[in-house]
């Protein structure tokens, strides 16, 4: 508990008031650490009577096709498309419009503080690193695993991504049912140290995911001098409430608004085991990913560039101890403090000058998927020693 204190004491300073769980608020959250998600479990489940040669197919046609191509006896599979086109009561499609205008606003910028602040400093939390450990993501690549969450990332914040039936929705509803398939390969491996990780992928975890991209995210984007009201804030939050009550994160656990999200992600913090050795694998393997980036020329040199501008950036977010938490090499935030005037110049100006927000998301949107297209290339074998890195031992027996 110390250890977490500590991790979560820079997020304290920028919390008004006091944001600790009240004795009944801290049995809750522990007791959502054995909670998973029943309605995709139960596909799962569904998957592995029917045999996975033959549900797969029909999961397939299900997604694409939507409750049409359900047959009457697949009821886990019915269930759980109802349940994901089922419009809440709360949800404001105004705000949900404004959140992904906002984030589109954002550029290549806001992809990178969300990798550096939400997936990098994330990694501090070991408990949830075991999920990426034990089934193997580690060795897949920290590449793929960018590549991946930016595609997903771009379709929900896309104009329309989170309406019925658009790509942002089925990614989601498909994203659910992996981590569904992950927890139940995880719940019956003897690996899995369930009285200390509580549930694989339990709703604490999926909390923190949420909180990553709406209220870290958000965070990251103010300490790096990115001006945003708060009602442009609180937007972010209710369209990231809508992809995480899309993902199966239980409604009790996310937020409308920017305070609270901040007061949320302090308790998900300090309720999570500490950084570990895992901290580090996953960590240093993130921070060489620039140098196996597809980069179309200047290979090498950029990718150098770029592993020190997110180390720049890590090491504004975290401190000095979040850098040794992670085993990172310690850096000046030389990148983000240049950032700061032009970002600043640039909010005010969108502010008083709206008219220029059309134009200026247009460019900004570009730039985001323009670093996906180039990130989906995938690296050619040897690049990343080509680039510097010597490739692991371990690695070539594989």
């Amino acid at each position: 508990m110390a250890r977490s204190r500590a991790q979560a004491a820079r997020l304290r300073l920028m919390i008004k008031g006091n944001p600790e769980p009240s004795e009944a608020e801290w049995q809750a959250l522990g007791q959502a650490h054995w909670r998973g998600d029943p309605l995709a479990d139960a596909v799962i489940d569904w998957m592995h009577a029917e045999g996975m040669d033959r549900a797969w197919p029909r999961l397939e046609a299900a997604l694409a096709q939507g409750l049409s191509a359900v047959r009457p006896q697949d009821e886990a599979l019915r269930a759980y498309l109802q349940a994901t086109e089922v419009t809440p009561s709360w949800l404001d499609p105004d705000r949900v419009r404004r959140g992904a205008e906002v984030l589109q606003t954002t550029g290549l910028h806001g992809m990178m503080v969300l990798r550096d602040a939400g997936l990098m400093a994330g990694y501090q939390a070991s408990a949830i690193n075991q999920t990426l450990v034990q089934t193997g993501a580690l060795h897949g690549g920290a590449h793929k695993r960018v590549a991946e969450t930016a595609a997903w990332w771009l379709a929900c914040t896309a104009d329309g991504g989170m309406a019925l039936g658009a790509d942002g929705h089925r990614q989601t509803v498909r994203v659910r049912l992996m981590h569904a398939l992950v927890r139940g390969r995880l719940q019956r491996s003897p690996q899995w140290d369930a009285d200390w990780l509580g549930l694989p992928i339990n709703q604490v975890d999926m909390q923190a995911t949420y909180l990553a991209f709406s209220a870290v995210q958000l965070l990251g984007l103010r300490m790096t001098g990115m001006l945003i009201s708060p009602s442009d804030a609180d937007a972010v939050m209710h369209l990231w409430r809508c992809i995480g009550w899309r993902m199966g994160v239980e409604d009790a656990l996310m937020c409308d608004d920017e305070t609270t999200g901040r007061v949320l992600l302090y308790r998900n913090v300090i309720g999570q085991a500490p950084a570990d050795h895992t901290s580090a694998q996953l960590a240093r393997a993130l921070m060489d990913e620039p140098l196996s980036r597809p980069y179309p020329w200047a290979q090498a040199l950029r990718g150098r560039i770029d592993r020190e501008r997110h180390l720049s950036l890590v090491s504004w977010f975290v401190g000095a101890q979040g850098m040794r938490n992670l085993g990172l090499p310690q850096r000046a935030p030389w990148y983000p403090l240049m950032l700061l005037a032009p970002t600043a110049a640039g909010s005010l100006a969108l502010r008083a000058l709206p008219f220029l927000e059309t134009p200026w998301r247009a460019v900004s949107r570009w730039q985001q998927t323009r670093f996906h297209r180039h990130m989906v290339r995938e690296p050619k074998a040897g690049e990343a020693t080509a680039a510097g890195t010597p490739e692991p031992a371990s690695a070539r027996k594989r």
